[in-house]
């Protein structure tokens, strides 16, 4: 099993602490201790349990016990004064207070076919890159076996024929060793791309294996060698040799032509990977560590335009969720949308994040066609197509947000920003009258993990637009215990609809529930 929270990452199965996908070596004591107060996390543990659970009732000292918390909190970036994670309750114990992430258990226990609408049957061949596996001892903010793939990802994309799986859904499975089996029933595929990373001294060892997710066989594996310096050398030659396995006849200059624009600094491409990892978990925290990262990036490497686009998303965040002053954010968005395709006026991410900020300002016509060129450039790019869906639902183009946000279910079916789609589905069927419907993608929205008081709100409108006062009222309550400041206004300016039948009973349903 695995417990996500931070950074960190908890693997019982391996018995190991990975921190920002790095393996971080600790004593089997602290890693026991970990365990223990994850395991008891809904209750104050005394140094007694502590002795009784990993020293087995020995008899050790206060002293000893103190050092392991130490270790502990320093394994995990977290210390005595901030306790972050791991909170003293004097005279009693210790607490562990961290968040942590349920994605993993979701995993492991996928929804129930009832529940959740199975990905469409693909034509073309389908393929799903993984994390990939760390073996060695790497240094601190080094997230290799995340980005190798991740660029794997964005190149592959970019080839029309070849339907990727998003990054969103891949990556779920970090950590893990994924059976074949487990990736074609969840994500549909027929083909998966797996890798091993080792990092001996200064050098580097990448194996990558190619297998038929059907037969469970190795269709192809290759091992690239080089020095931890060289990594940019070896990703190159990973992206060659994957297009040669995939039999993708472009000629190589074309292939170069389409690979993402990266920095020359290894430490800035770590930094940029890092800022991913915050940014795709979408809370407030987060999104605040993820700006921090990007604005790293753009100072270390002002040429590098993806970094523009990361700070372009965090500050969309922030508009769209409220999580501060609108109009600043908003304006932050669209300059560093427009900053990022002043570097590279072909990348997607670029496209898709100068339409979203558009549509902070009320300008959902002119979003939608930088969210269709955003799909244009990279086909396989889920949440352009997902954004697409969003401003097709709320400019009245009911049936076309359902087309668009099935395609982006289809790319992407364990998607962090599910709750999203879902939420596009139910606003497209108040749309369209059916309330039924709108109120049964409205439930699903609301209860998937991540859907923040936005989404709820939807519940709260298509419950009642179904005649379940009683569920409204539910969920209005919730949506007033975690966002007491939300009301109809910052809902409808979230979502500003052109139709004015479909303004008319979204808005009368919230202000039945003082909103």
């Amino acid at each position: 099993m695995i417990h996500e929270f931070e950074d960190c990452e908890l693997d019982t199965d391996k018995v190991e602490l990975r921190v920002c996908g790095v393996v971080v070596a600790i004593e089997p004591q602290v890693f026991e201790l970990l365990r223990f107060l994850i395991e008891r996390r809904d209750h104050v543990v005394t140094r007694e349990e502590i002795i009784e659970r990993v020293w087995k009732g020995r008899f050790v000292s206060d002293a000893a016990v103190s050092s392991r918390i130490k270790s502990a909190r320093r394994a995990i970036g977290d210390d005595g004064r901030a306790q972050r994670v791991i909170k003293t309750v004097h005279g009693t114990g210790f607490r562990f207070v961290a968040d942590i992430a349920p994605a993993r258990a979701r995993i492991a226990n996928p929804t129930p076919e009832s529940e959740t609408p199975t990905p469409a049957p693909l034509t073309r061949p389908s393929i799903a890159v993984l994390p990939f596996r760390l073996v060695g001892v790497a240094e601190p903010g080094f997230p290799i076996a995340e980005a190798l793939p991740d660029d794997l990802i964005t190149e592959l994309s970019r080839l029309h024929w070849l339907f990727v799986i998003a990054r969103g859904s891949s990556f779920r499975f970090r950590g893990s060793t994924a059976r074949l089996d487990r990736v074609r029933m969840e994500l549909g595929v027929r083909y998966c791309l797996t890798g091993v990373v080792e990092i001996v001294g200064d050098r580097l060892i990448v194996s990558v294996e190619l297998s038929d997710t059907a037969s469970e066989g190795v269709l192809w594996a290759e091992r690239f060698h080089g020095s931890v310096n060289a990594i940019h050398d070896i990703r190159a030659q990973i992206s060659a040799a994957v297009a040669a396995a995939l039999e993708i006849r472009i000629p190589l200059n074309e292939a170069q032509r389409a690979q993402l624009k990266s920095p020359d600094s290894l430490d800035a491409w770590s930094v940029y990977h890092l800022g991913l990892h915050h940014m795709f978990r979408f809370n407030r925290a987060d999104n605040e560590r993820a700006k921090t990262f990007f604005e790293r990036v753009v100072t270390m490497e002002p040429g590098f335009a993806r970094g523009y686009a990361g700070l372009s998303f965090t500050h969309f965040q922030d508009a769209f969720l409220r999580y501060g002053d609108h109009d600043q954010a908003a304006t932050l968005a669209q300059r560093y949308a427009s900053e990022c395709l002043d570097r590279d006026p072909l990348d997607p991410f670029g496209h898709y994040s100068m339409g979203r900020s558009l549509w902070l300002h009320g300008d959902l016509e002119r979003s939608v066609p930088w969210l269709e060129q955003a799909n244009t450039l990279n086909p396989n790019y889920a949440h352009a197509r997902y954004s697409k869906g969003l401003a097709e639902a709320v400019l009245g183009r009911a049936e076309a947000g359902l087309v668009s946000v099935d395609q982006a279910f289809a790319l992407s079916p364990i998607d962090p920003l599910t709750y999203g789609m879902f939420g596009v589905r139910a606003l497209s069927s108040i749309g369209l009258s059916r309330m039924p419907e709108a109120a049964d993608w409205a439930e699903r929205a609301a209860n998937t993990a991540g859907a923040h008081a936005l989404i709820e709100m939807i519940a709260v409108a298509a419950n009642y637009l179904n005649g379940n006062g009683v569920k409204a009222e539910a969920w209005a309550d919730s949506v007033r215990q975690k966002a007491p400041h939300l009301t109809s206004a910052d809902f409808m300016a979230a979502f500003p609809f052109r139709n004015a039948v479909t303004q008319q009973r979204i808005s009368d349903a919230l202000g039945k529930f003082r909103f």
